[in-house]
């Protein structure tokens, strides 16, 4: 799955709200306020408080990414595998990409899947490339 202009523009302009599980298929859903584009097949964000997220991630990568434009009730969940980075390369890349040296890790979200979060007969839907 590929990130396109559309996405961009949503990505750059809403915030992100972030689920992930524990290993006990226990969720865990809140916002990312460092969620950027990294590339057309990923995301990328600073983890800073070191919290559930981080953990989960660490545990088993599940993740799930939404941005919507409630205004104009239209929108995108990324499904994907996160895996969270320390070494200084990948925190010198969180800081060129999202403008701040993570706290605890640079995370980087490769997208398997993306899902529409528009209302109506094409909510839910995965996402079918042009």
């Amino acid at each position: 799955m590929k990130i396109n202009e559309d996405m961009k523009k949503i990505i750059a302009k809403e915030l992100a709200y972030v689920a992930t599980v524990d290993g006990d298929s226990n969720p865990n859903i809140g916002p990312k306020r460092t969620m950027r584009y990294l590339d057309e097949n990923h995301l990328i964000f600073c983890e800073n408080t070191g919290g559930k997220h981080f953990n989960n991630i660490k545990e088993n990568g599940k993740i799930a990414v939404a941005f919507a434009d409630r205004e104009n009730n239209h929108g995108y969940r990324f499904v994907g595998k996160a895996t969270s980075y320390t070494d200084e390369e990948h925190m010198n890349l969180a800081k060129e990409k999202v403008g701040v040296v993570p706290k605890k890790a640079c995370v980087i979200i490769e997208i398997e899947k993306i899902y529409t979060l528009d209302s109506g007969p094409i909510a839910g839907k995965l996402y079918k490339e042009d």
